[in-house]
């Protein structure tokens, strides 16, 4: 092994000693309710049946003056928020609590959520509630669509919650919904963000390869020390070869991967972490920070530095990727028309205090 290789792994195993997962043994608390269809489970009733608990309910580090959004306009959240009550649609950025949906709605945009608001996963770091789903709508592709016609969308984002009760893991769906948006909004391009398929992966990519989107996209979420913890039921090798094996189906078509950093991981963790997705053949990329949604999810780390998130995007060029956006705000599917067409990364929004303690404003 050369010396360099030893100083990294001597480095990594420092740092990460130094920041391992906050776990804890939990006192005795009532058993949490067991899911019933249709009934949403949150907070302690979502989490309580994970293997390895991750403490929540501790005083997370003060948010620094980056993790800010842009003020916008209420009346056209308002608007939006009336189309999609009135087709009975779901979002992500509702449902997940997203901090940039009054900038996305205000823009136009947002990122449809189908197959239901129930997820029969229970990650601790994500605010969709956990139960046992409902049937899927037989009109919802239809409703999608009408909605995607409506607001005159020429870029859609199309994600869902697990679907771990469908033989298919809901690629059928998808399908139906990329045919109907596609015969109603002809030139509206389309990114699907889905789930892992565990399980079923060759069914999925089957029905995706023979009616593609636009982006194939397929959240890792973090890195894979971590997996255990945050992200119960899933495989982090699973989802590496989704992306590759879709990306080997449909060269033409787009793939692309996010994640979250603040959860406990470290910065060598993280070039590991981009090394994978390059291996694995993916083009766009996404990370941004993890908010705690509440005081029932995992807590937050650490808040990443932009001069962090800018040292992501440095590497992720240098090793290959068609786009890297990286910042304190960015989500995956936040701004994806812009990303897809090549644009840069919008900058994070800063105080002029805070860029003046930093030395980083002129005279």
């Amino acid at each position: 092994m050369s010396d360099l290789a030893i100083q990294r792994d001597t480095l990594i195993g420092k740092t990460v000693e130094q920041t391992a997962v906050q776990t804890y043994t939990p006192a005795a608390k009532p058993k949490p309710k067991k899911a019933v269809q249709g009934e949403k489970l949150r907070g302690y009733d979502k989490v309580a049946r994970i293997p390895i608990k991750v403490l929540s309910g501790v005083e997370a580090p003060k948010k620094p003056d980056w993790i800010r959004v842009k003020m916008s306009s209420p009346a056209e959240v308002a608007r939006i928020k009336s189309t999609l009550r009135k087709q009975k649609l779901y979002t992500v950025c509702e449902e997940a609590a997203c901090p940039n949906l009054p900038q996305c709605f205000a823009d136009g945009t947002a990122t449809f959520m189908i197959m239901g608001d129930i997820c029969t996963r229970r990650c601790p770091f994500c605010d969709v509630a956990h139960g046992r789903p409902n049937n899927l709508d037989p009109d919802e592709p239809r409703h999608t669509a009408e909605t995607i016609e409506g607001l005159g969308l020429k870029y859609a984002v199309i994600t869902s919650v697990d679907r771990d009760d469908l033989k298919d893991g809901g690629a059928q769906h998808f399908v139906d919904v990329i045919n109907e948006s596609r015969a109603l909004s002809p030139n509206c391009l389309i990114e699907i963000l889905v789930p892992d398929f565990r399980g079923r992966m060759d069914i999925a990519l089957d029905l995706l390869t023979e009616t593609a989107p636009d982006v194939f996209n397929h959240n890792i979420e973090t890195v894979p020390r971590l997996y255990k913890a945050f992200r119960p039921g899933s495989d982090y090798q699973h989802s590496l070869d989704l992306l590759k094996h879709y990306k080997a189906r449909r060269p033409d078509i787009a793939t692309k991967c996010g994640f979250m950093v603040g959860l406990g991981e470290t910065e060598e963790e993280i070039y590991a972490l981009l090394d994978d997705l390059r291996a694995h053949d993916v083009d766009m990329i996404t990370v941004g920070q993890y908010l705690a949604p509440s005081k029932s999810h995992a807590p937050v780390d650490r808040y990443v530095h932009p001069d962090e998130f800018q040292r992501y995007m440095d590497y992720g060029k240098k090793i290959g990727f068609f786009s890297i956006w990286a910042g304190p705000m960015v989500r995956s599917s936040y701004f994806a028309d812009r990303q897809y067409y090549g644009e840069d990364c919008p900058a994070p929004i800063r105080s002029k205090k805070a860029l003046e303690a930093e030395g980083k404003l002129g005279c």
